[in-house]
């Protein structure tokens, strides 16, 4: 959530001045995408550089109360600053050397994940985008079967469901889809290749359309033939195991927990080796982002208005694959 006054970054980051380099952060902060840009938080409050391309832009598009520079003017901004936070996970180490060599009066401190810690919690008007990319997900999905009815190439699919996206008022695909036919359902990531589809293929769809900044993820499964009793079973698995989890979902519950109420349903049916990713992740203005639903993530707990998907899946090598997947906004 949105913090609503510069200093909660600093306090949160425990230092006096703060500089944002991850340009997701900064759209995050300040309500402008960007392709170069830094951002500056002290106690006068939030001071963006950019350069020329985006100068007049951002004067305009920018949050009330964050000020906009011109990039060639940091340095003189920086002269008063004795110490500053920094983003240890976006900053590289010839750009760490370059801010020492050229803020050479300041003192850097390490921090990690400050600002995607607020992120984590959405506001209002976060969720309404979140909802509308969502909407235009689903109705992608819902709108696959029409073109199952041929023998159509994965790699062409791919492509239909980024033109409705584009159709449907999103800003385009928040990930390249994941279009598996037959065989190719078994890996988990499959990119979408020139086979055409088959009577009797299982069909896996993984895509999400994104929609003022925000991305939604959503897997499903069709059938294209009678499916086999095994079959049969791993979909009633996978369901099963994302119902459970969904039901365990609230405010403070721990993420391993999560993970672990889907695997024990899948190990019940005798298919949980054969679940080889984390059970969730966290979704918002990157498609991954905030906690991680595993066992061998941290042992984070779920906070108020944070959107979650819940994808368990079974891969059989050689065989098959499903995955089905709902974003879960917790209440």
């Amino acid at each position: 959530m949105r913090p609503k006054r510069p200093s909660a970054i600093l306090e949160a980051a425990e230092t006096r001045a703060f500089l944002v380099s991850n340009l997701v952060n900064i759209r995050f902060l300040t309500g402008i995408s960007l392709s170069s840009g830094i951002l500056l938080i002290d106690k006068n409050g939030m001071t963006l550089f950019t350069d020329g391309r985006y100068l007049e832009t951002a004067a305009h598009a920018v949050h009330r109360g964050v000020s906009v520079r011109d990039a060639a003017t940091i340095g003189d901004a920086m002269k008063k600053v004795r110490s500053c936070g920094m983003e240890d996970n976006d900053v590289s180490l010839d750009r760490f050397r370059r801010w020492k060599s050229k803020f050479k009066n300041t003192k850097f401190i390490h921090t990690s994940s400050v600002v995607e810690e607020f992120r984590r919690a959405k506001d209002k008007d976060e969720i309404l985008k979140f909802r509308r990319a969502q909407r235009i997900t689903r109705e992608i999905i819902r709108r696959v079967p029409s073109m199952l009815r041929r023998p159509i190439r994965e790699i062409d699919l791919a492509w239909q469901l980024q033109a409705w996206a584009r159709e449907l008022g999103a800003e385009g695909m928040a990930f390249d889809s994941i279009v598996a036919f037959g065989t190719h359902t078994s890996s988990p990531h499959h990119h979408p290749t020139h086979r055409r589809l088959q009577k009797g293929h299982i069909v896996q769809i993984d895509c999400g359309a994104k929609y003022g900044g925000y991305s939604a993820d959503q897997s499903a499964v069709f059938f294209t033939g009678k499916p086999t009793l095994l079959q049969k079973k791993v979909f009633e698995a996978v369901l099963e195991a994302k119902d459970a989890a969904i039901e365990a979902i609230k405010p403070g519950v721990s993420v391993r927990h999560l993970d672990q109420v889907a695997r024990e349903v899948l190990q019940r049916y005798g298919l949980e080796q054969y679940f080889c990713h984390a059970l969730g992740h966290g979704v918002g203005l990157e498609i991954h982002e905030g906690v991680t639903l595993s066992q061998r993530a941290p042992d984070q707990k779920l906070l108020k208005g944070e959107i979650i998907t819940i994808e368990p899946g079974v891969y059989i090598p050689g065989r098959f694959g499903m995955r089905v997947e709902e974003e879960i906004i917790v209440k």
